[in-house]
């Protein structure tokens, strides 16, 4: 069966697919995906297990963490990547970028935003999904607001917070949250800076833009684009990916709460909002994992704003993240979010410590 669509896939570089059974290739590799991601933990354990370390030691925990987010997040840039090259040939970029302009009042940031409450990603997770709305022809601002969302502000961090601190608390966060990723979305698409977007990232945006002609392709040749995509684009950026959860993994199982409990109590100086946010960058974790940590902090007299400005750096402003996203982004660019986010955060950390 033919479909009257866009693309012309004419590169000696593809790979060649059975034109008569796409799908049984499709569903075969969505198996084995699917295998493989169910069994993450229990590839970790196996792994932990062989070369001898108990998970509940420091490093045996920081191993284990390596172990298991390292083939998440590879799995998840594959199929990600290969779901936005399919959809490549069917939309292209420019009517891409009309859906999610945000020309009315940022409405593509309020989408981009939303979708990420839904998307229980860890930062470096969500940084996957960006890239495949980059490569898309989505809207920079628009692709922020979702990176920043998608971390922070999800039904994971929602349900833990509304099950230790009360529906006021997590509606609370929800709504600064949001406010955050919508604002600095918004903020960084005024400021004009897909120029600091990498070369590389450009050049597949204006490449996927000039193959959409006139021809008719089959599905295996809509397969045949999206694997070449899948290929490029892991094939970039994977050493980032290793080294960012590398470091992250190597401070996983190393949170020094008492000394942060002594910058955060409810008596400290103005300055401990800031000094939180610069002491949970270099750390690396999903909510799931934050948020007991934010609840042993307030159990010890933490701030409660204190501690959500710190559990908001850990999961949206992550230097794992930024070693991943410098593959693609310019360092321009990553100073820039890191900036606006951070102003956000701590905007969040007062207003919750005057409110609460």
């Amino acid at each position: 069966m033919r479909f009257p669509m866009t693309i012309n896939v004419t590169s000696d570089h593809l790979p060649v697919l059975p034109r008569s059974a796409p799908w049984v290739w499709l569903i075969l590799a969505l198996v084995l995906w699917i295998g493989a991601y169910w069994n993450l933990t229990a590839f970790a354990d196996a792994l932990l297990s062989v070369i001898g370390l108990d998970r509940t030691t420091h490093l045996g925990e920081a191993v284990h963490f390596f172990f298991y987010d390292t083939p998440k997040v590879l799995l998840l840039l594959t199929l990600i990547v290969f779901v936005m090259g399919i959809v490549h040939t069917f939309v292209s970029p420019e009517r891409t970028r009309a859906m999610l302009s945000g020309r009315r009042l940022g409405a593509g940031n309020v989408f981009a935003a939303t979708l990420g409450i839904v998307t229980p990603f860890c930062s470096c997770s969500a940084v996957p999904l960006f890239i495949g709305f980059l490569s898309a022809g989505v809207p920079l601002g628009v692709t922020f607001s979702f990176l920043i969302a998608a971390p922070m502000v999800n039904e994971v961090a929602l349900a833990l917070l509304f099950g230790m601190f009360g529906w006021k608390v997590a509606g609370l966060y929800l709504a600064m949250g949001l406010s955050v990723a919508i604002v600095s979305g918004v903020v960084i698409g005024k400021l004009g800076m897909e120029r600091y977007v990498e070369d590389w990232v450009r050049a597949l945006q204006k490449s996927t833009g000039s193959e959409f002609q006139t021809e008719r392709i089959t599905w295996a040749e809509r397969v045949e684009s999206a694997i070449a995509q899948v290929r490029d684009i892991v094939g970039k950026v994977w050493p980032y990916i290793l080294a960012g959860i590398a470091l992250g993994a190597g401070i996983h199982g190393y949170v020094p709460e008492d000394f942060m409990v002594s910058i955060m109590g409810n008596d400290a100086p103005w300055w401990s909002v800031p000094a939180a946010v610069l002491i949970g960058v270099p750390m690396y974790s999903n909510a799931a994992g934050i948020v007991p940590v934010v609840e042993a902090l307030i159990g010890k007299g933490a701030a409660l704003g204190t501690v959500l400005a710190f559990m908001m750096s850990v999961i949206a402003l992550s230097l794992p993240e930024m070693i991943i996203l410098r593959k693609v982004l310019k360092l321009p660019l990553i100073a820039t979010f890191a900036g606006v986010v951070a102003v956000g955060i701590l905007l969040v950390g007062y207003v919750f410590n005057a409110v609460l």
